[in-house]
C-alpha cells in the first residue's frame, strides 16, 4: 500500500489528545489500552504475544516492517494487539526469511494501523499521563466521535483476559532431548519460545487451560509447574490465584514468569498494583540482589507486585533499576521462584535465559529429596 493511496486515520486517547495520520493496514477501527514498546526489532513477536491482548501498541523505533513477517517467528497462532502505531511503515520487506509484508499480515487479521504521526509526542504523553484507553479509526474522521469511543471502551483495571487467550484444550510438547522432567504449563497466554526453552532442557510439557484446577494439575504428577505470561489484571484472577496457592503448598517445584509471577505474589498473600505506563521493551535493567549482577531483560507488563505486602517467607530476589519494582521472588522454604520478565525472550536479549536452569535445578533437588 503506497502512502498516496492510503486513507486518513485517527488515533484518539481518552483524555482528548488526538493524532491524525495515515492508515496502512485494515480499514476498520479498534479500541484498547494505549501502550508503547521500546524494542528496535521483534515487532512480529510483539504482535503475536498474547500478553498484548486488549492493547494498542506504539513502537518507539521509527521504521517498522522492513524485514516482513514469517510463520517461524510467531509467538502464538495469531496477533493479539488491538491496533498498531508506528512513525513509518516500511514498504519493502527485505529479508530472505520473509513470507509476507507486515501491512498484508495486519490486513489479513483485520487489525488497524496508523503511521505518519509523531510517535515521540505520543510516548511522551503516555509517560507523563499514564497508559490510557484509546481508539484507532480509519473509518471515522470525527475526532470527538473517536474520543468518545475510546472513553467507552473497557479499562484494563480489573479486566480478565487470560481466559480469552488461553488454550481451550490440553496439549503436549515433547522434550527435544532425552526426557528428564514432566512440566505442566498453565497457559495464561504462553509464548511458544517458553515451551521451546523447556523442551530444549529435556522437559515434556503438558499445556493446560488457565481455568484448570490444582487437583487436575497435580493428578498429572508433574515434576514441576510453569506459570506463563499473560494479559490483564492479576487482581481479577481470584479463582486462578487460589489454584496457584494450592499448587505452591503441595511442594511442587514452581516457576512463574510475568503474569505468573504476579499470580504467585497474590497467592503468597501479597498485593499487585498498576504501573503508570508499564515496562515494555528489550532494555530493562534488572539487578540480582544476591550477586549484584545486572541483566538487560525483555519486559511486557503493566502490573507489578507490592514488595511490602509480601510475607516474611517470601524473599525479593530481583529489582528493576529504573523504578525499584519487584522483578523476582523466591519462597524461603518451598521450591518456588519467579521473575517479572521474559527469560525466553525472542529475539532477545538473552541475559535472563539462565532462569530456566534455576527451574531445572529446583526439579533436580526435589527429585533427589524424594529418593
Amino acid at each position: 500500500m503506497s502512502f498516496r493511496n492510503s486513507k486518513p486515520a485517527i488515533l484518539a486517547l481518552e483524555d482528548g489528545r488526538t493524532f491524525r495520520g495515515r492508515s496502512w493496514a485494515a480499514e476498520t477501527e479498534a479500541c484498547g489500552e494505549m501502550v508503547f514498546n521500546t524494542s528496535m526489532t521483534g515487532y512480529q513477536e510483539v504482535l503475536t504475544d498474547p500478553s498484548y491482548a486488549g492493547q494498542i501498541v506504539c513502537m518507539t523505533y521509527p521504521l517498522i516492517g522492513n524485514y516482513g513477517v514469517n510463520s517461524a517467528d510467531a509467538e502464538s497462532a495469531r496477533p493479539w494487539v488491538e491496533g498498531f502505531v508506528v512513525r513509518e511503515s516500511s514498504r519493502v520487506a527485505s529479508n530472505w526469511r520473509s513470507e509476507e509484508t507486515l501491512a498484508a499480515y495486519l490486513t489479513r487479521w483485520n487489525i488497524p494501523a496508523i503511521e505518519n504521526i509523531d510517535t515521540r509526542a505520543l510516548v511522551r504523553h503516555i509517560r507523563d499521563k499514564g497508559a490510557m484507553r484509546a481508539c484507532i479509526s480509519t473509518i471515522d474522521t470525527d475526532e470527538n466521535s473517536v474520543i468518545e469511543k475510546a472513553r467507552h471502551s473497557p479499562s484494563m483495571q480489573n479486566r480478565e483476559l487470560a481466559s480469552v487467550v488461553s488454550t481451550k484444550e490440553q496439549y503436549e510438547i515433547a522434550a527435544e532431548i532425552h526426557e528428564r522432567f514432566h512440566v505442566v504449563c498453565y497457559d495464561f497466554g504462553v509464548k511458544r519460545n517458553s515451551l521451546r526453552a523447556l523442551a530444549r532442557a529435556g522437559c515434556r510439557v503438558t499445556v493446560v487451560p488457565s481455568a484448570t484446577s490444582a487437583a487436575e494439575v497435580l493428578a498429572l504428577k508433574p515434576d514441576g509447574v510453569y506459570l506463563s505470561n499473560g494479559p490483564g489484571d492479576p487482581a481479577s484472577m481470584t479463582s486462578e490465584v487460589e489454584q496457584v496457592r494450592r499448587i505452591a503448598e503441595s511442594g511442587t517445584p514452581t516457576f512463574g514468569i510475568c503474569f505468573g509471577h504476579q499470580l504467585l505474589g497474590r497467592a503468597f498473600g501479597g498485593e499487585t498494583f498498576k504501573l503508570v505506563f508499564g515496562h515494555r521493551g528489550g532494555n530493562q535493567p534488572v539487578q540480582d540482589l544476591a550477586s549484584g549482577s545486572v541483566e538487560i531483560t525483555s519486559h511486557n507488563h503493566g502490573f507489578a507486585v507490592v514488595a511490602d505486602s509480601l510475607p516474611e517467607a517470601v524473599e525479593v530476589t530481583h529489582i528493576n533499576l529504573n523504578d525499584a519494582c519487584v522483578e523476582g521472588m523466591r519462597h524461603k522454604t518451598l521450591p518456588i521462584i519467579s521473575v517479572q520478565y521474559h527469560p525466553e525472550a525472542a529475539p532477545g536479549p538473552h541475559d535472563a535465559a539462565h532462569h530456566f536452569q534455576r527451574f531445572i535445578k529446583l526439579m533436580e533437588s526435589a527429585g533427589s529429596t524424594e529418593q
